[in-house]
């Protein structure tokens, strides 16, 4: 596997914010796949996922396939477009995101996630950019052996 690649999932999973969700993650070249178990924390008051999950897996999954391209500085999310289009409250959420453009200045990424049958529950979009931030400077990108 890929260096950068790993260093990217070491950062992902060494995020504070997802030792609440607890992903698998995945990153291969315009590539990267993450699967969370779904929980009941996760839920809104009519008791299926809420949609910030749905976005949280489409944007992750979107951004690290374009990070998977860029080995120098850490990408930002500029817009992402997201649509729900069925509900879950249990199993496996699983996300797909690949690159479908890249220019100079700009990466294009999409992600459909996944219920644990496999059926489509929601797809999305998004432009990432550049930000100043180097990789190397960001917390578990460097923390691998290398």
């Amino acid at each position: 596997m890929n260096k950068h690649y790993q260093r990217l999932e070491h950062m992902y999973l060494s995020a504070p914010f997802n030792r609440l969700f607890k992903p698998e993650i995945h990153i291969a070249d315009s590539h990267a796949e993450i699967s969370i178990e779904l929980s009941n924390d996760y839920h809104h008051a009519a008791g299926a996922v809420h949609g910030s999950v749905y976005f949280k897996m489409l944007d992750d999954a979107a951004y690290f396939a374009a990070n998977s391209l860029e080995t120098e500085f850490f990408l930002v999310t500029t817009s992402f477009t997201t649509y729900l289009t069925r509900p879950v409250s249990q199993g496996i959420m699983r996300a797909v995101g690949k690159v479908l453009n890249q220019n100079r200045s700009q990466i294009i990424a999409e992600a459909v996630v996944y219920n644990s049958a496999e059926k489509e529950i929601g797809r999305g979009n998004g432009v990432f950019v550049r930000s100043k931030n180097k990789l190397e400077s960001i917390q578990g990108y460097n923390d691998l052996l290398t």
